[in-house]
């Protein structure tokens, strides 16, 4: 088996002793974290990687299998951690990457010392008593849309993910990193992502945490950080003034200093 820094194109950057994990979210690799990194590489380790399928990652290792469930997301950044010797770090995870670090806590609390959560989601579906964003039906036209048409479909979302219409670029940006995963694996990373299922898991992580929710955005709603802020122990809400679904990219000054507040005071 080929090693895990290899298999998930591990780039480690930084000058600081204490360690900040970043986990991409669906869709990205690790350069849609580039409009923030270097605000934090002076006073920590960075560690960057692509989730099989997306960037530089080896494709040969994808197994469907493992990457049936999250969980097996999750034991990607575990292995990642164990090469690297990693205890105590901060892990800030962005969309779907926020439950594959959370799974990843619960299986091993000593990784972590803080999760800090971009746009999180712990259940899509809408269900009765809780809002995830979307209706299964729509999930599944969406799903026969990408089918059929990858590119299209890519082309399509990513500008919707993204929001912030006024400023095309940002869609366009997204949509390229969209373009250039592995249309077959994006495909089951997507329908893996978007039925998942992660409110119980919520309730079996101690690790304090911290939720950065955006003011609109089509994939998380209010009510999802919210829910996250109530059933998550140790969970503080931010509520930011960004729209979409990626504040990083879009809003990257406003991020950086949601996280170096909540580094910095607790």
């Amino acid at each position: 088996m080929k090693s895990p820094l290899k298999r998930n194109n591990v780039n480690v950057i930084g000058h600081g002793q204490k360690v900040i994990v970043f986990a991409h979210g669906f869709g990205c690799d690790q350069n849609s974290w580039k409009f923030i990194i270097d605000a934090f590489t002076d006073e920590y380790k960075l560690v960057l990687f692509d989730y099989v399928g997306s960037g530089q990652s080896d494709l040969s290792q994808y197994d469907q299998v493992r990457y049936a469930t999250l969980n097996g997301y999750a034991q990607d950044i575990l292995e990642v951690c164990a090469e690297l010797g990693i205890l105590g770090s901060v892990f800030i995870g962005h969309s779907v990457s926020a439950m594959i670090g959370l799974l990843a806590a619960k299986i091993n609390p000593a990784l972590f010392e803080k999760l800090i959560f971009i746009s999180p989601s712990p259940h899509y579906l809408n269900e009765e008593g809780y809002r995830g964003g979307f209706e299964r039906r729509d999930l599944e036209a969406l799903f026969e849309f990408m089918d059929h048409n990858y590119l299209g479909w890519s082309s399509a979302l990513a500008p919707a993910i993204m929001g912030n219409v006024d400023r095309p670029e940002l869609g366009e940006f997204l949509t390229s990193s969209f373009c250039s995963t592995d249309p077959d694996i994006a495909r089951q990373f997507a329908k893996v992502t978007f039925f998942s299922d992660n409110r119980r898991d919520l309730n079996d992580v101690n690790v304090e945490s911290l939720t950065l929710q955006c003011s609109d955005d089509i994939i998380a709603p209010l009510e999802v950080g919210d829910y996250i802020h109530a059933n998550l122990k140790g969970n503080q809400l931010v509520v930011m003034k960004a729209t979409g679904h990626c504040p990083h990219i879009s809003e990257p000054e406003e991020t950086i200093a949601a996280i170096k507040a909540y580094l910095n005071n607790n």
